[in-house]
């Protein structure tokens, strides 16, 4: 993650070198890093010396630099996320088998989409997700239904932010994205139709809490050209409705 100011603090010095790792990356070199967070070598060779004592790094024999299992073992403990996991489990995996379909479960953070569970199997087309991953939320099936069931302001800072178009059919225009908003609050349902990639399609579905906002969604992911969201939906709806009422002892922010 590029950097286009400085850094004041140490903290937020090893946190930019950390993020500066990309999907994709396995390793990075020193000065790959320095380039991309604009950090001085010998500052960043101390950093990286200091997160490697703590198992946030690790050095390879080449003299790379990997993220460190840590950082994973940190990721596990976050207790929103790790609730949120538990309890769905199941619905996603019932969902997953009896569509054999792509399953995704995903939250809001900012403008984007971060992945938290993601099922696939062989033969499932390519998309542009990964667990961990995120994506721009108007873009994506379940993007629209955490924007549908969320605050105004939290659709107000996505249009703010720009609608980026990722493909021809991406949705740009802040009133047609309200307008479909508007539809899925009606329906409960979203969908997207070759929006963050060509050639896939998908049917979502929000988590709702007690007081109806959404705390996360899930959607099947497939083909476009084979994907019937009319006959999934009300697999999608049923799963997301079972999640919910599990989730309701549970207090979200």
């Amino acid at each position: 993650m590029e950097r286009n100011g400085p850094v004041l603090s140490m903290v937020g010095r090893a946190f930019t070198l950390l993020t500066a790792f990309r999907p994709g990356d396995g390793e990075l070199g020193l000065a790959e890093l320095c380039r991309r967070t604009a950090i001085a070598k010998p500052t960043a060779h101390r950093l990286l010396g200091e997160l490697a004592g703590w198992g946030v790094v690790e050095r390879t024999d080449t003299g790379t630099w990997r993220l460190g299992l840590r950082l994973f073992e940190l990721g596990q403990l976050v207790p929103r996320q790790r609730d949120l996991l538990d309890v769905a489990a199941p619905f996603l995996a019932d969902l997953f088998e009896a569509t054999r379909e792509t399953v995704h479960l995903a939250v809001l953070d900012g403008t984007d989409v971060v992945y938290v569970q993601k099922l696939t199997v062989s033969g499932s087309p390519e998309i542009p997700s990964r667990l961990g991953g995120r994506m721009p939320a108007h873009c994506t099936g379940v993007g629209k239904a955490l924007l549908a069931f969320g605050p105004p302001e939290r659709l107000a800072t996505v249009i703010a932010a720009g609608l980026q178009r990722r493909t021809p059919r991406t949705v740009i225009a802040p009133g047609l994205l309200r307008a479909e908003l508007e539809t899925i609050r009606r329906t409960g349902i979203a969908e997207e139709h070759e929006e963050s990639a060509r050639g896939i399609a998908c049917v979502a579905a929000p988590v709702l809490d007690t007081g109806g906002h959404a705390v996360a969604a899930l959607s099947i992911t497939g083909w476009a050209n084979r994907l019937h969201p009319h006959r999934l939906a009300p697999a999608v709806r049923t799963a997301a409705l079972g999640i919910s009422r599990a989730l309701r002892p549970t207090t979200y922010p």
